[in-house]
């Protein structure tokens, strides 16, 4: 049944994603600016992981009770993809572990600290 749910909703974000590539008009997507908006896009997603990591490692040397780095790589906000991921290789190395709730909490205040920096920028701009 969760298997069921879970492609139900990857489906849905597939026909949703097609939809929307559907509206744009090919004459005003310009590949140039669509490679440059990628490469930004995924330079920032591995910067985020890669320093939510080194902060929870820094945390770690100031901390009586260690936390698990993996969690601040959850920080990014692709919700809730980065937390399985972070539960699936916690579970690779101790299968002990349960790491998903743990990682949805720094995942949601990543989507929360989006927010407001959206709305801080948005408001710059207007």
């Amino acid at each position: 049944m969760r298997k069921l749910a879970s492609n139900s909703n990857d489906d849905f974000e597939a026909a949703y994603g097609k939809f929307c590539s559907m509206l744009i008009r090919l004459k005003e997507l310009d590949a140039q600016d669509s490679v440059k908006i990628f490469v930004l896009g995924a330079l920032s997603f591995g910067l985020a992981t890669a320093c939510g990591l080194l902060f929870a490692k820094f945390m770690n040397l100031f901390l009586k009770k260690k936390i698990n780095p993996l969690l601040g790589t959850a920080v990014v906000s692709a919700v809730p993809d980065s937390a399985r991921v972070v539960h699936v290789v916690g579970q690779r190395e101790d299968p002990s572990n349960f790491l998903l709730m743990h990682a949805m909490a720094p995942n949601v205040s990543g989507v929360i600290g989006s927010a407001i920096a959206a709305g801080v920028l948005w408001s710059l701009m207007i």
